[in-house]
């Protein structure tokens, strides 16, 4: 089990509500960036929380109503494509974390964020690399985080079937790759993620 160490030494210096926030979807080539932000009750254990990585989809997707009903809150964000066109992918990230956080129903006064970057974020927040496997509310963020990625990407395989997103969620497999050199980019794809498609004629 995940040891709450972390929410622990927030409580100990005066934060009441700690929430973990996490992302997923920095790295694809299409789609928004999802970010998900929890509050778990105190030393709540949830049986197989883990980095949502080292998980299984069917694992993520079990979890997912578990962490969902257990949460004191919880919060999904995204930051879409033009927004990371527009503003980077790490500014983006940054975007739909804070739009997690401010999207929960309890506010927190504190905020543990997976990796090393809390720029802008709208509360008091400590970094944490590898957070995702080191802290429950963090871990828990990372599930739903992924999941409801995973699932925009099942819908956008829907919409856009000559890509397989379904199959490989927006990463530049060479499936993915052999599809926007026959197709071109569709209207979710990240075009500054693009451009070792531009040839000159």
């Amino acid at each position: 089990m995940l040891e709450f160490t972390y929410e622990d030494a927030a409580v100990s210096k005066g934060y009441r509500l700690v929430c973990g926030v996490d992302e997923a979807g920095r790295g694809p080539l299409m789609g928004p960036v999802c970010a998900a932000a929890v509050i778990l009750p105190p030393h709540f254990e949830i049986e197989g929380l883990n980095d949502s990585k080292k998980l299984t989809e069917k694992k993520r997707e079990a979890l997912f109503p578990v962490i969902t009903e257990a949460a004191v809150a919880y919060s999904v964000a995204f930051a879409s494509e033009r927004e990371i066109d527009e503003l980077n992918i790490l500014n983006a990230t940054m975007l739909a974390m804070n739009r997690a956080i401010q999207g929960l129903s309890v506010k927190p006064d504190f905020a543990l964020i997976d990796g090393n970057c809390k720029r802008n974020i709208c509360v008091g927040a400590e970094t944490i690399v590898g957070g995702d496997a080191k802290c429950p509310s963090v871990a828990a963020a990372s599930v739903l985080a992924k999941v409801s990625r995973d699932r925009l990407c099942y819908e956008l395989d829907k919409q856009y079937p000559q890509y397989g997103f379904a199959k490989h969620k927006g990463y530049g497999t060479k499936e993915h790759i052999a599809a926007l050199e026959k197709y071109g980019p569709c209207p979710c794809h990240r075009l500054t993620f693009l451009k070792f498609l531009h040839k000159d004629d």
